[in-house]
């Protein structure tokens, strides 16, 4: 069976942070980068917050562009999605797809062990949520109750200006309300 092309995981054991997005889209895939769309927030907010403070003190930069992604991974951050085909809006994916995805996202938790997994947006976590924790409340915000061997789970607004129901000041707010946690883990 022939597959597309996609973002390759950029995960390792003894990681902080695990960012998990939806799915790649098509145009990152062409990039090769993580949030490559210039009007993506992901790391204009990133960059502005205390959550990524050591890492561009580290790297002598202001502000964390896309090709900084496999770089981040020295700094205690990686990247990966619920679903791995890429598409032009999330909402082309199937319900079978994210579901099936989630089995391989838990087994990647479980192998890893990040201190947490970020999720980008409460439609992506929907679907670990359901598998998790079917009988929970719908899932909201912030650090959920539920963990995955050692890793938190934690839901961050989505970035996508598609999903851009957040400023980018809040949406740097919850990557300094993660910062905030981890600090006091």
């Amino acid at each position: 069976m022939n597959r597309a092309p996609t973002l390759s995981d950029l995960i390792r054991s003894g990681l902080d942070v695990i960012f998990v997005g939806i799915n790649p889209s098509l145009y990152s895939v062409a990039q090769g980068h993580y949030f490559a769309r210039k009007t993506n927030r992901f790391w204009p907010c990133f960059s502005r917050s205390v959550l990524s403070a050591a890492a561009r003190q580290a790297l002598h930069v202001e502000r964390l562009e896309p090709v900084h992604d496999a770089t981040l991974m020295r700094y205690g951050f990686g990247f990966t999605d619920v679903a791995k085909r890429p598409s032009a809006r999330a909402n082309e994916l199937t319900p079978a797809e994210l579901t099936a995805g989630v089995e391989i996202l838990l087994e990647k938790l479980q192998r890893y062990a990040p201190r947490v997994a970020c999720f980008h947006g409460v439609m992506g976590y929907r679907f670990v949520h359901r598998v998790l924790t079917p009988h929970d409340p719908p899932p909201a915000l912030g650090l959920q109750r539920v963990v995955v061997g050692r890793t938190q789970l934690f839901v961050a607004p989505n970035p996508s200006p598609a999903n851009a129901h957040f400023t980018p000041a809040q949406q740097t707010e919850w990557y300094d309300r993660l910062s905030g946690h981890l600090a006091r883990a």
